[in-house]
């Protein structure tokens, strides 16, 4: 039996989910009209190719040309292009797949997910065009900076429960840094504090009130003035490890946003692949909602102290 259009899932393309809009009530004769005003970043004549390529679907999969009139109350979906991405020259690994789940060791450099000027070089899709799993989600996500672990759920119906693992705080992450040493700072430590969006674009710091993120901190290995550091969050604040870091005064090595923001790159200059972030998310365990295994998953990556080698005197 045939399922119900209301109940029509688009394909991906290239790996790719479409993007949905909704259509509110409003003055516009046409969808080409309402696309031109509410996402002007793509130009009117632009969207009439697409639309006139049957890149722009109604809820039922249809195309939708550019003379189509406008119907409130209703949905599109239509996929992202983007003119050009740099290519992140490293690879992602699949380290775990069973019918449930998906754990990838993903590279510096590489977004979780298609966000801002990132869409094909992204963990997701580069795993979906891999895999060929239409259906997967992101469990949790990683700062793109970051390499490490990062899983993902499969089946539609097991996603919430997965899930809910992060927000209940039942997932062990474990995460290694290199970072400078401080004599007079006391190893092990828990940092707690409370995070809030800074002033600085992209930043977080620390502000009075009750703490919301939470970090054990100890050292593995000693340098001369640098540190080999685990680091154990239980919660999962954006920048949480970063920032707990700085405030500490030990940054991690590499990281281009804290102390101090660094200029962004214009979107036609190649990133610099040279110095990636110091920060591996190491390991995950948790007890599978699903099937009741204790699950722990290793990076096969590794830090490591020599690379202060490599640093300018």
């Amino acid at each position: 039996m045939s399922r119900p259009k209301s109940d029509y899932t688009p394909p991906t393309r290239q790996g790719v989910s479409p993007s949905t809009v909704a259509l509110p009530s409003g003055p516009w004769a046409t969808v080409l009209d309402f696309l031109s005003e509410r996402i002007p970043a793509v130009s009117r004549a632009d969207w009439a190719q697409r639309m006139s390529q049957g890149e722009v679907l109604d809820p039922q999969g249809h195309p939708v040309t550019p003379d189509a009139a406008y119907r409130p109350q209703t949905k599109l979906y239509y996929w992202r292009a983007l003119p050009f991405e740099h290519p992140v020259p490293f690879e992602e690994t699949v380290v775990f797949q069973d019918d449930f789940l998906v754990v990838a060791d993903k590279p510096h450099f590489l977004s979780v997910t298609p966000k801002g000027r990132y869409l094909q070089e992204t963990l997701l899709v580069r795993l979906k065009r891999k895999l060929g799993i239409d259906t997967l989600v992101p469990m949790h996500r990683i700062d793109r900076e970051t390499a490490g672990l990062v899983a993902f759920t499969i089946q539609p119906h097991t996603r919430h429960a997965y899930q809910a693992l992060f927000r209940d705080k039942t997932v062990r992450k474990t995460y290694e840094a290199i970072a400078p040493w401080r004599a007079d700072l006391s190893l092990p430590m828990v940092r707690r504090s409370r995070l809030a969006e800074s002033e600085r674009f992209m930043a977080m710091h620390e502000v009075e009130g009750e703490p919301n993120a939470e970090t054990a901190i100890e050292l593995i290995d000693r340098r001369g003035h640098w540190g080999h550091y685990r680091l154990l969050p239980v919660t999962g604040q954006k920048h949480q490890l970063r920032a707990h870091l700085n405030a500490l005064g030990i940054p991690i090595l590499h990281d281009q946003i804290y102390p101090e923001l660094q200029p962004a790159l214009p979107p036609e200059v190649a990133p610099d692949f040279s110095q990636p972030l110091q920060l591996l998310a190491r390991m995950l365990a948790f007890t599978d909602p699903i099937t009741g295994e204790e699950r722990t998953f290793e990076s096969p990556c590794r830090l490591s102290l020599d690379i202060i080698d490599t640093l300018p005197d």
